[in-house]
């Protein structure tokens, strides 16, 4: 068990690292989310093709694999209080983190097919890209429901089951409802409540699971 919540609470840092490496690069180096044209697109991950390459592997594919750590560890943290429930989000969590990988190796294989493809038809890659940006997009969840339901019900087991603090379970069931209503498209800039909190959620997460503390706060 102590091994566990340490995997664990190491698994939600790199989450949240994760996650604040990938916002900083999108933001600060290349800004992908201002292009509209899909040539250029393309001209942008030929562009940075190795470190985009990275990125995917490290915010998508090493990312699901510790989310499945994380995943389980709370399993074995909160499976008194209500085992159901817990199977449940336990489940989601996993096809979660089973469909972050597809996306990340989607785009990382399909960035190396449009740069090969760019040099020869760039109107052809871009149509490729547009293929393939759209299924990854989907296998990654752009909406979010995967995760912020996975958080939600984890929060909301960890309410009854008393094995996290009080205050982070309320915590992770406002963000887990705010990712939820992104599916309105009206609302699809309460998005950026549940990304910001989710990061600070697996910071404290994760120090709360490496201290090992079992107990609820009051």
């Amino acid at each position: 068990m102590k091994n566990s919540q340490k995997m664990g609470g190491i698994a939600a840092l790199y989450q949240a690292a994760a996650y604040l490496v990938t916002m900083v690069f999108f933001f600060l180096v290349v800004d992908y989310s201002s292009v509209v044209d899909p040539v250029q697109k393309v001209a942008l991950l030929a562009d940075n093709q190795a470190i985009l390459y990275i990125l995917h592997l490290v915010a998508y594919v090493i990312l699901g694999v510790f989310l499945v750590v994380l995943a389980l560890a709370l399993y074995e943290r909160l499976k008194a209080g209500s085992p159901a429930m817990l199977k449940t989000a336990t489940a989601i969590g996993l096809i979660w983190a089973a469909l972050l990988i597809g996306s990340g190796m989607v785009t990382n294989i399909g960035i190396g097919t449009v740069v090969d493809l760019y040099g020869k038809d760039p109107a052809q890659a871009a149509t490729v890209w547009l293929a393939i940006e759209s299924v990854a997009g989907g296998l990654g969840g752009e909406f979010e429901i995967l995760g912020s339901l996975w958080v939600l019900l984890v929060s909301w087991v960890a309410l009854r089951a008393g094995g996290l603090p009080k205050a982070l379970n309320y915590f992770g069931v406002v963000i887990g409802v705010a990712g939820i209503v992104t599916v309105v498209p009206a609302l699809e800039m309460v998005g950026i409540i549940f990304g910001l909190g989710l990061i600070v959620w697996f910071i404290w997460l994760g120090i709360v699971m490496l201290r090992g503390s079992r107990s609820a706060a009051a």
